[in-house]
């Protein structure tokens, strides 16, 4: 019975639940801006969303623990004079923001200590700019803090620049160059090295430190946007696209090596027309592609360079925009390892849990590796010095007690799937057994000799003695056991029968003897036989003739004294092997005529040869 063969994976029965509608953030003016960004971001304490807004641009700060609906009026952070394209977090200040718009500039933002959107007053103030960074010349189209080090910023803009920007003096110290509008960007985990896609269709890998690609390659041909991401501390980059025939693709690059994308060209996800956004889970090892324009969010596995699908979350409302919590924020006494929070029609905010269905009242471990924290690995002065490293992981248990979480060195945290762009080389099994091969003493080869005549006759007569001095009891035992059922029974000659019946008549001698005969001559023919090709011929001729008269002639140790027994058992007895003994001797003499025959072929060969 054949039967489907099941991937083992603790995140394979992973499923989106859906939050219902008072639980949502309702009552929201999202952006309607054509610009390809997220809309949305999200951490452990607040929701930021890009607000449709007249009379300049501005963004909206939720705090998570106030769902439901929203009032009419909500405290905007305002000072943009044209929309807000995008806004991040920093991840290791949860009330620190940056935010691109469309007039060129690049603020940073603090939200204030006790803020909240339910206020008494009938007008609330508005949130202001902590920080200002002017630069680009075009708009800011995306907007990136650096996972690895403190106040260090990423902002592309439509003059086909990243700048890389340091929050300590509000300076740019680096610039990277495309040739077009860039149309995505993503880190590493160390923060070294980052990926970008753009508008002339190129994949750049960058040390963005030496302000030139390491790698510049081909990407996705189709004519929409295309993303990137990072697969976190591997070296591994997702990018998602289209191809010419508007179909969606899916490419997973060596960062290495990124000539082709690994496996020689790219997935094809399917035919929809929404942009693919990526997001990566570096606990789970997971990535989640959602559609823009679509309610579904497809997630998989990242295991041995491949992408092990393992569901997709299916909805009726399509999403705009979307955020993925850090993994710090998750709610681990539920079993959920991401949550997501989508737009729906550009008036709420869902947010869906994607739980692993277990039922336990304690900490799952092997689900919640350590994550990174809140501390980075370094300040901007050090990592625009050339220092690199990662961030320091958190215990997720102590999240799960309350407590304050410990860290955990990153090279030290655990991960479910470790891949590798080669297998690691087995130490060499030679090591092992060196010490017992000094120990043996290599056994001298000598030359194959030919046998000897000599030899041949005596290894002969002790084959054919094996057989024949056996014991009195052995030859009892013969006769009352079947031990000739085994043997198949020659065909019946008549002659043979009737020669037999009357060597019954004039045979007086015990039997005995010839049974061990027999036995010794069927052994001996039957070696003889199959031996024949590797032995001589006249030794062959001469230990025949010797176990011939061996055989014929018995000795008084052998002869067995026959005793009487029951007629009708020894009769049917004697009648049986004496029609078999009749039929061997028949068949050794004329082997013994054919081995002399040969035999004197051999040795006038032999005295040909001589000659």
């Amino acid at each position: 019975m054949s039967g489907r063969f099941v991937r083992a994976s603790k995140y394979r029965h992973v499923f989106g639940r859906s939050t219902r509608r008072e639980q949502c953030y309702d009552n929201l003016r999202i952006s309607k801006n054509a610009w390809d960004t997220n809309l949305v971001k999200v951490n452990p304490k607040y929701l930021a969303v890009n607000w449709e807004s007249s009379g300049g641009g501005a963004f909206a700060v939720i705090p998570l623990d106030e769902k439901g609906k929203l009032p009419e009026l909500l405290p905007l952070f305002r000072g943009h004079t044209g929309p807000v394209l995008d806004t991040d977090w920093s991840p290791f200040d949860d009330d620190l923001i940056a935010s691109g718009s469309d007039d060129g500039k690049v603020f940073l933002w603090k939200v204030p200590d006790g803020f909240t959107l339910h206020t008494d007053a009938d007008e609330p103030p508005d949130v202001h700019p902590v920080g200002k960074l002017s630069g680009h010349s075009r708009k800011v189209g995306h907007v990136l803090f650096n996972p690895a080090a403190q106040n260090v910023l990423a902002s592309s803009s439509g003059d086909c620049t990243v700048k890389l920007w340091d929050l300590e003096d509000c300076k740019s110290r680096l610039t990277l160059k495309h040739n077009d509008i860039v149309q995505s960007l993503s880190w590493s985990a160390n923060g070294s090295m980052m990926v970008t896609t753009c508008r002339d269709k190129k994949l750049r890998f960058w040390d963005v430190r030496q302000e030139k690609p390491a790698h510049e390659v081909p990407g996705h041909t189709g004519a929409k946007n295309s993303r990137c991401q990072w697969l976190g501390d591997h070296d591994r980059v997702v990018t998602t696209g289209f191809s010419r025939m508007s179909e969606r693709q899916l490419g997973l690059w060596d960062m290495r090596n990124p000539s082709k994308p690994i496996g020689g060209d790219f997935d094809i996800m399917d035919s929809s027309s929404g942009v693919g956004m990526p997001f990566w889970d570096d606990g789970s090892q997971m990535l989640y592609i959602a559609g823009k324009g679509d309610g579904n969010i497809r997630y998989s596995e990242f295991a041995n360079d491949k992408f092990e699908p393992l569901s997709e979350y299916k909805s009726s409302d399509p999403q705009r925009g979307l955020a993925f919590m850090p993994k710090r924020g998750v709610n681990t006494h539920e079993n959920e390892v991401m949550r997501a929070y989508k737009t729906v029609n550009d008036a709420w905010i869902e947010p869906i849990s994607f739980i692993v269905p277990r039922r336990s009242e304690t900490f799952q471990d092997d689900i919640y590796p350590a994550a990174v924290g809140s501390k980075p690995a370094m300040s901007s002065p050090e990592w625009f010095d050339g220092k690199t490293g990662l961030p320091p992981k958190i215990n997720m248990e102590d999240v799960y007690e309350g407590q304050e979480p410990q860290e955990v060195p990153a090279e030290e945290a655990p991960k479910p799937t470790v891949t590798q762009s080669a297998p690691a080389p087995m130490p060499a099994p030679a090591a092992k057994a060196e010490p017992k091969v000094e120990k043996l003493e290599p056994t001298p080869i000598t030359p194959r000799e030919l046998p000897k005549m000599e030899d041949n006759k005596k290894s002969m007569s002790e084959m054919a003695s094996r057989f024949a001095d056996k014991d009195v009891e052995d030859a009892d035992e013969t006769e009352s056991t079947s031990s000739f059922e085994e043997v198949q029974k020659p065909v019946e000659r008549p002659a043979a029968v009737q020669a037999a019946k009357q060597e019954e008549k004039k045979v007086e001698a015990p039997r005995a003897p010839e049974s061990t005969s027999a036995s010794a001559a069927t052994t001996s023919g039957s070696v003889s036989s199959s031996e024949t090709a590797k032995i001589p011929p006249t030794a062959i001729s001469r230990s025949a003739d010797e176990s011939r008269k061996e055989t014929d002639t018995p000795t008084e140790a052998t002869t067995p004294q026959r005793q009487p027994s029951a007629a009708g058992t020894a009769s049917s007895a004697a009648g049986g092997l004496r029609e078999v003994l009749q039929e061997i001797r028949g068949m050794l003499q004329t082997q013994g005529k054919q081995i002399e025959q040969l035999t004197s072929e051999v040795a006038d060969l032999k005295m040909r040869v001589g000659q």
